[in-house]
Order: structure tokens, then sequence, then C-alpha cells
């Protein structure tokens, strides 16, 4: 399994970029988000968790995402993990995921970890201007998560802008190599997906041999 991690700011087009890698692969793909990883307060009242940090990056659960990862690299499948943003709640279910070709991993912090890192074979930085990333987050927070603009600004003015000047924007350190203007940059897409079509085919002609290897050989008359 070919692990691609993508990191970059909130509203940067990881998404998208990871949504556009997989319509251009012909193999099998998935991608798990970060966010599905957050830790869970469900002991907590809702208003104590709307004022969490979810942009530090230790609300996330890394041992449980590696967990995965290589439960997904052993050949097993996993539970699909998923979070309610408009709860602050985790919202697991016990739909599978199945061991693909190509995993792709999206995240804020996604290179924080070292021990995910190491399990990448490719590190995408998203160097996008930090205000068209704010203008992005505003628009899809109201639309798809239900919050409201005083809700956004608050949260971004307290913990988006401050991790991001902390931890984000040094993470362009760790990456193989940055993408600009976005998760529709096709010469980006393009250049990913031929990428990782050639580990893919690398991959199956190594197992392909080494299953020729262990076959029995011929009986001789």
């Amino acid at each position: 399994m070919i692990i691609i991690g993508i990191c970059g700011a909130s509203g940067s087009g990881k998404s998208t970029l990871a949504k556009r890698i997989k319509e251009a692969l012909s193999c099998s793909c998935e991608i798990i988000g970060q966010d599905c990883y957050y830790k869970s307060f469900p002991q907590l009242p809702f208003e104590e968790r709307v004022h969490l940090n979810y942009d530090d990056p230790n609300i996330f659960d890394y041992d449980e995402m590696i967990g995965d990862l290589d439960t997904l690299s052993a050949g097993q499948p996993i539970t699909k993990k998923g979070y309610n943003y408009a709860m602050h709640l985790r919202e697991d279910s016990q739909e599978l995921i199945y061991p693909p070709e190509v995993l792709i991993l999206e995240g804020i912090h996604i290179f924080y970890d070292k021990r995910l890192c190491e399990r990448m074979s490719l590190k995408v930085y998203m160097q996008v201007d930090i205000d068209v990333c704010l203008l992005r987050r505003i628009f899809r927070d109201i639309k798809k998560r239900g919050r409201t603009i005083d809700n956004i600004s608050e949260q971004y003015l307290a913990t988006v802008k401050p991790m991001f000047e902390k931890y984000v924007q040094n993470y362009i350190n760790d990456a193989d190599f940055a993408i600009m203007r976005g998760g529709k940059n096709k010469m980006a897409i393009d250049a990913i997906s031929a990428y990782l079509t050639t580990k893919v085919l690398a991959e199956r002609f190594e197992m392909e041999s080494a299953l020729k290897l262990h076959e029995p050989g011929e009986k001789v008359e």
C-alpha cells in the first residue's frame, strides 16, 4: 500500500486535491481525513466542547490513526471513522475500509507525528495565501458545518491563526514538494497521479514476481 500525505492550512485545498488525485487514478484508492481522528470528549457539555482548541496538534489521536494504517498495511480492513462538526463529537460507523493500493491522508497536522511521516511515500504541502484560506474556510463552515460568522471569526483569531503560525506553516520543511494555487492545480494533479501510477505498477510487479517464486515447480516425468 502506497501512502501519500497532504498537509496545509485549513481551507488550502487539501480535500479537493485528494479527491482529484483519486479521480485521476485507475487503481484502488481511499482518502482518510485527519479530522476523523479528533479525540472525543462526550463527557463535556456542548458549551465547553465548542471552545476546545481543535487546531492544536494534540487534539488528534495519532495512536489510533497509526494503528488503523498498520492494520490496512497488514491486509486487513478497518472501520470508518467520522466526526460531527456541529456537535463536536466523534461519529464513527461500522462501514469497512479495505486496504487500497493508494491511501491518501490529509489534514492540517498530518506531518506532526513522525511515525506518520515515516509511513508516507510522498509528502505534499499546500502553499496557499492564508487570506484565501480564510475566505474558503468561512464559505465551507457556513455552508457545510452549520457555523455562524461570529463563531468562525472567534475560532480563527483564538486558535486557527496562532496554530498556523506556530505549527502548520512550518510543515513545508517536512514536505517533498509544495503545491501552489490550491487543490485544482492540474499540473500538480497530473504529476502526482503519474508518480503514484508508476509506484503501483512497480508494487504489482514485485508481488507477481514473489508469487511466482513461491509457486510449486512443475513435476518432471
